[in-house]
């Protein structure tokens, strides 16, 4: 007698189709990825995977949408709930969980940042979206620690910038860090650490010349 396979959640089978997904397109181009593979890898047939998600954009649209929010969960946490002996830095350590996320979600970001931003529209403006949220979380705990994180012990210490300062700090350390996350795939030898060390200063060194020369 043939056991019944048991029907799983709704919401459990459409990670399933989104997992299978962000593998398939981030080995192959949008337009060459068949939903059929796509519906073999998550264990369903492609009129399941239309009727979750709609459409071959829409699995698309899903797979970005939720490897974004996982990017900005990570960067939460790390911000919001660290470790104890995490540091006292809250945007190195936000930047440390943005190239951590990298490194370990090597597919997610190549969808993300590689795929969606080459397919044009709509996914184009989804990656726009993904990158603006980013620049949002960053943006907000410069200005966070800013207006009641704790103040710099000396005048050389940027650890907490002026709130004036610090959307600028954040879009000079996002774009940073996004100029370096494809070269830190590439290079497994540097460490998310390192690579966040040299961002945070970087943005720091570049605001403090700013100043310098507005005051000049």
């Amino acid at each position: 007698m043939k056991t019944k396979q048991r029907r799983l959640p709704r919401r459990v089978r459409e990670q399933q189709m989104i997992d299978a997904a962000v593998t398939a397109f981030s080995k192959g181009d949008y337009h060459t990825v068949r939903v059929e593979e796509i519906a073999e890898a998550a264990g369903t047939s492609k009129p399941t995977v239309y009727h979750y998600l709609g459409s071959k954009e829409g699995l698309f649209t899903a797979c970005v949408r939720r490897e974004a929010e996982r990017l900005i969960q990570a960067i939460r946490r790390a911000v919001h709930e660290p470790p104890a002996d995490a540091g006292d830095d809250p945007l190195r350590r936000g930047i440390q969980a943005f190239f951590t996320y990298v490194t370990e979600n090597r597919e997610s970001w190549t969808v993300l940042y590689r795929r969606a931003a080459v397919q044009g529209e709509p996914f184009a403006a989804e990656a726009t979206r993904v990158r603006e949220r980013v620049m949002a979380e960053i943006v907000d705990l410069v200005t966070t620690c800013a207006r009641g994180g704790p103040r710099p012990s000396a005048p050389h210490d940027r650890r907490c910038p002026d709130a004036k300062d610090a959307q600028l700090m954040a879009r000079i350390a996002v774009s940073t860090a996004d100029a370096f996350a494809d070269w830190l795939v590439e290079h497994p030898e540097e460490s998310p650490d390192a690579m966040a060390g040299h961002v945070t200063e970087l943005a720091r060194s570049h605001l403090g010349q700013d100043r310098a020369g507005a005051a000049l």
